[in-house]
């Protein structure tokens, strides 16, 4: 362990900070989603209301996404992290006082949403920053662990801590939370300096000169469609998630977050330490090929397996969720890493900012479509559809695309 990649990139003081200040963040925002999603039902007792609250997460990034990564290129993104960590706390800060009016946790949800559009072009881009080129692979693998590690802990611990603290008491920690992450986040040292342009900002210009560099950069191209389709299968896997533990797994659509989330993310933590620690000298490319083609065999099987052995469902998916969060590590960390060591610091915000436009405009479709399909022709054709889909798309990646 001594000699580890991931180790050394640890040691790196203002990536350490990084690293901290990431988790606390992504803890924070998502424990306020699941916390607003409860809420929201419990204030009316309508999924509506709910689908309400999804959609003021969602509209941000469908409208500002690429827009805020155009102004984020020209800020100092360490700053940028401070910032908006800081009025996210602020914004959290009157659901502590104002919590029980519908209208208002809708405009406070579309702010917090708002606001994270910059923070998340400014999140990974920072990266390149803070460690050399040769451990850039291990830094996105340590990353993408704080990210999932924070989902995993507020999926975990977002029902408890709202019995525990009471409606109020709970906000005021999500608003600690934030201003943790923005005091770790003022830590951080940019090692590698940003190169910044002071000249005015031409939005439609910058938009266009970003979807300039996406359409000729094919390894950028391809790594950010890779980058969408991942975020919008784990949407997917949200809307059908409660259909398949009743119809597939036969169990209480509550234990399903923790049967399924928690393996996933153990395999995507094996995964980004097989990656950050021994194959990270690796075709990055030959690695996302590998990660597509094991995602689309897995989610096949995730309704077949049935086929081939008839006792305890629940103990033959929660394997396969392992291995579907592992496949997916080697999908997301070597895609992260193709777009921050092939663009510049002038185009890296707004391509990671039109990566959050395409997620909100492209799973719109899919999410209100699997849902209508499922209950049409049920959600194990659904899955199967999904997986085959996958698999045909691995494939020509992998014949077609040197």
């Amino acid at each position: 362990m001594k000699n580890s990649p991931l180790i050394a990139a640890l040691r790196i003081p203002s990536f350490f900070f990084l690293v901290v200040s990431e988790f606390f963040s992504q803890f924070a925002m998502n424990l306020l989603n699941f916390i607003l999603l409860i809420l929201a039902f419990q204030l009316s007792s309508s999924n509506l209301a709910v689908a309400g609250v999804v959609l003021a997460f969602t509209l941000p990034s469908v409208f500002f996404g690429i827009v805020a990564g155009v102004y984020v290129d020209k800020w100092n993104k360490k700053n940028v992290l401070v910032y908006t960590n800081i009025l996210r706390a602020m914004a959290v800060f009157p659901l502590i006082y104002f919590s029980e009016v519908l209208g208002l946790v809708y405009l406070l949800t579309f702010l917090v949403s708002l606001i994270t559009q910059f923070f998340v072009p400014a999140e990974t881009p920072i990266i390149p920053h803070l460690v050399p080129r040769k451990l850039l692979i291990s830094a996105n693998a340590i990353f993408s662990m704080g990210i999932y590690g924070s989902i995993i802990v507020a999926y975990a611990l977002s029902g408890p801590l709202l019995l525990l603290l009471g409606q109020i008491r709970v906000f005021v920690f999500i608003t600690i939370l934030f201003s943790i992450s923005a005091v770790f986040a003022y830590l951080i040292k940019l090692k590698y300096k940003e190169h910044l342009r002071k000249k005015e900002i031409h939005i439609f210009k910058e938009i266009k000169g970003a979807l300039l560099v996406v359409r000729r950069n094919k390894n950028v191209y391809h790594s950010l469609i890779l980058l969408v389709l991942l975020q919008t299968l784990i949407l997917v896997i949200a809307v059908i998630g409660p259909g398949y533990a009743t119809h597939i797994l036969n169990i209480q659509v509550e234990k399903f977050p923790v049967l399924f989330v928690t393996p996933a993310v153990i395999g995507m933590a094996a995964g980004a330490i097989l990656i950050g620690n021994f194959l990270h000298d690796k075709n990055k490319t030959v690695l996302t090929k590998v990660g597509l083609l094991v995602i689309g065999i897995i989610f096949i099987l995730f309704v077949n397996f049935t086929r081939f052995v008839s006792y305890d469902p629940v103990g033959i998916m929660i394997p396969l969720a392992v291995i579907v969060g592992f496949a997916f590590a080697f999908v997301f960390i070597p895609s992260n890493t193709i777009i921050q060591e092939e663009t510049t610091d002038e185009q890296r915000g707004k391509i990671y900012g039109s990566l959050n436009n395409l997620v909100g405009i492209v799973s719109l479709i899919p999410v209100l479509g699997v849902g209508v399909l499922a209950d049409k022709v049920g959600v194990a054709t659904v899955v199967t559809l999904i997986g085959v889909g996958i698999l045909i798309f691995a494939v020509i990646r992998i014949f077609k695309f040197k």
